[in-house]
């Protein structure tokens, strides 16, 4: 059965630091595809805000099944990142 990797809250640095969180979350760069098999902790996507870029790393290991967002996209908190089957 696939699970749902979404977006993780946003560190608070970047609500609180006035540079990177006034600006819209990119997705800088997206690491995997459909097929791909990864470990914990595996990078998903790299985003990037004003000045921070941060790699978003996978909740499970096991194979990709889909990804929902793509490179220049705008993402939010709790945004669909991809779908994977654990294993």
């Amino acid at each position: 059965m696939a699970v749902e990797v979404r977006l993780p809250r946003f560190p608070e640095c970047w609500e609180s630091c006035g540079n990177c969180g006034q600006s819209d979350v990119l997705v800088l760069e997206v690491h995997v595809k459909p097929g791909d098999i990864l470990r914990h902790d595996d990078n998903l996507i790299t985003l990037e805000t004003g000045k921070v870029a941060l790699d978003i790393g996978s909740p499970h290991a096991g194979c990709i099944v889909e990804v929902f967002v793509s490179e220049g996209d705008t993402v939010s908190e709790n945004a669909l990142i991809a779908t994977i089957e654990p294993g």
